[in-house]
């Protein structure tokens, strides 16, 4: 018998509801998208200097994998949002997708009955759903955007985006940056190099024709205008940190004459932190100190949160602790408050960060 000369490896091939479907069945109410223009409109002023009294903060979990409990932490997450929003824009994290340095769960959206089974279908209507659930909380909500179709089925209850380590050198993901409505941040590589991050900037503010899909799921030519409202995030690398200010500063003269006045970002896990969450709060506080000093570049912070802190190893089929993440580790709900609270603190009054509570190191 002959080798095929295509399919050789595939599976199956399954049709899946298209964009235009899905939005039809969970739609976005008025208050869900009041939420979203808002916030993407005080991020845009934020990075454009516009706003020069508030750092845009994103917090939550690395992941979402259980819906209930990440409706809780919005919840508690809207009241200090509400009390801070005078000095902070903060966007909660809906992960849903994650990417993996070899192998792993892949996130809600891919494999949402943590079985294998991956029901992409059932995983875009849970994240669809819960992404309006929290927009009407009053709580805008923020993304890392991999797989490029995906944004066709819940971009439009985003804020805020962010392209990866793994993914900034990617054309496919520059071009879809460029044409995404929503504010995005692109992170330094893996390798703690900001020569894909400073790349993808310009690539993303630029035009581009690529392939995509439309609204009812069907092949097309995309054609973009490119995305103006773009920063960077500095997450570390293999070679260590890079949040201290000789860093912010190189990363803000990589992307200086785009028009831009406060490109950076700070995440405060992965390399950062050693991925060790328990030094999230030190990072938060070291680049505190450069606010405090008026470092101009810096519009804002990540952070990994849950309800409880640290993370639970998850085999299929095992039993799963309510609010502790299942990916990286995070910092738990009393540690988070008290960080938000220092954090627009600093931006307020501009005290010393030692003067302002305690977050634990």
């Amino acid at each position: 018998m002959r080798e095929p000369i295509e399919d050789r490896n595939l599976v199956d091939i399954q049709a899946l509801i298209s964009p235009r479907e899905l939005k039809a069945a969970i739609p976005a109410s008025t208050a869900a998208g009041e939420t979203v223009v808002e916030a993407r409109r005080s991020i845009r002023d934020v990075i454009h200097g516009r706003d020069t009294d508030r750092l845009v903060v994103v917090v939550g979990p690395c992941s979402i994998h259980d819906p209930e409990a990440a409706v809780e932490y919005a919840r508690q997450l809207r009241g200090v949002a509400r009390k801070t929003e005078d000095a902070l824009v903060v966007v909660m994290r809906a992960y849903f997708e994650k990417p993996r340095t070899s192998v792993g769960w892949k996130g809600l959206i891919n494999d949402p009955r943590f079985d294998g089974s991956c029901d992409v279908a059932h995983g875009l209507e849970i994240a669809r759903k819960l992404l309006v659930e929290i927009n009407e909380l009053g709580v805008p909500c923020g993304t890392e955007v991999l797989d490029p179709f995906t944004p066709q089925f819940i971009a439009d209850l985003l804020c805020w985006g962010a392209i990866g380590a793994r993914t900034t050198e990617s054309q496919i993901h520059r071009q879809l940056a460029s044409g995404l409505s929503m504010p995005i941040g692109f992170k330094n590589g893996t390798d703690g190099g900001l020569d894909g991050a400073a790349n993808a900037m310009v690539a993303a503010s630029r035009q581009h024709t690529f392939l995509g899909i439309t609204a009812d799921g069907e092949s097309a030519l995309v054609r973009t205008r490119g995305n103006p409202d773009r920063h960077i995030v500095l997450r570390g690398g293999v070679a260590g940190p890079n949040f201290a200010s000789e860093f912010v500063g190189e990363a803000a003269g990589r992307v200086a004459g785009q028009d831009l006045a406060r490109t950076v970002m700070v995440d405060c896990s992965h390399a950062n932190s050693g991925k060790d969450h328990s030094r999230q709060g030190f990072v938060c506080r070291e680049v505190l100190d450069q606010v405090r000093l008026g470092n101009p570049a810096i519009m804002g912070l990540l952070i990994e949160s849950n309800l409880e802190p640290g993370r639970q190893v998850w085999q299929p089929g095992g039993p799963l602790k309510r609010g502790v993440s299942i990916t990286d580790a995070c910092v738990g709900w009393e540690e988070t408050e008290k960080m938000l609270h220092e954090i627009a603190e600093t931006v307020r009054f501009g005290r010393s960060p030692s003067q302002l509570g305690t977050v634990s190191s």
